[in-house]
């Protein structure tokens, strides 16, 4: 099994960003921490990250061939990025939505996810463990012999 990580805008900036709302994680170890995880439980696991729109949506075309699934933190474009949904959708993989910090304790713009009606399900306001929490429920999810 081989699942696609893909992480949105300014994730890059992780370990200094905000660490009281994401925590002090930097994006590469919670890779590192992922890629972990899934040789624990025979998955390979490709991350991805990027501040554009576009090179997200490409990423989900280029790896949709190869993986059987994705796990997506697209942050800010969660709530606003309709070319992501329907890259995700069109590419036919499951996916989970992530977030490390609970987007319904937050701003009321943070609400609303386009994703969110797509994804097998969404997994926020447990840090890096979301993450792990993802992948462990879209593995499972796929497992079983869902899409």
């Amino acid at each position: 099994m081989r699942i696609g990580v893909l992480h949105g805008p300014n994730l890059n900036l992780l370990g200094t960003r905000e660490p009281d709302v994401y925590g002090r994680a930097t994006l590469e170890e919670i890779n590192q921490r992922l890629r972990d995880e899934g040789a624990d439980s025979g998955v390979e696991v490709v991350t991805f990250q990027s501040n554009s729109e576009g090179a997200l949506v490409d990423e989900i075309q280029r790896l949709a061939t190869s993986v059987d699934g994705f796990v997506i933190n697209a942050a800010a474009y969660t709530h606003t990025s309709i070319a992501i949904r329907d890259s995700l959708v069109g590419v036919k993989r499951p996916f989970v939505e992530v977030h490390l910090s609970n987007v319904y304790a937050r701003e009321s713009f943070r609400h609303v996810s386009l994703l969110a009606p797509r994804a097998v399900g969404a997994i926020m306001g447990f840090g890096v463990e979301s993450y792990v929490l993802a992948l462990r429920a879209l593995s499972a999810h796929l497992r079983a012999g869902g899409s």
